[in-house]
């Protein structure tokens, strides 16, 4: 996905029935390429859909904190300008390590 792309999708939520759908997807992933044997398909969908609702959290709240950031330069830049996408991808990559190292 290009840097510039990121912006105009950082918005997105996923629906309840998607997430279940992505959920559904991972655990019989999983269990297809013998990663991981559960006996319980029902924990393991509770367990692959929180994990999925965390991500969507936090990847909005970078997309908050990079924006944020964004709106506090000196210089005002307009959204979707090639300046702004770049500085969104600077932003977005430094708050992604911050998640990663935690």
């Amino acid at each position: 996905e290009a840097h510039g792309s990121r912006k105009r999708h950082s918005s997105m939520i996923l629906s309840d029935e998607r997430q279940g759908h992505l959920a559904k997807l991972i655990i019989d992933g999983i269990w297809n390429d013998d990663l991981v044997e559960y006996t319980d398909e029902d924990s393991a969908m509770r367990v692959a859909k929180k994990a999925i609702a965390l991500w969507v959290k936090d990847q909005a709240n970078v997309d908050e904190t990079v924006r944020t950031k964004i709106a506090s330069l000196k210089r005002s830049l307009l959204e979707g300008s090639p300046e702004w996408d770049v500085m969104y991808a600077k932003y977005y990559d430094e708050e992604m390590r911050k998640y990663g190292s935690k």
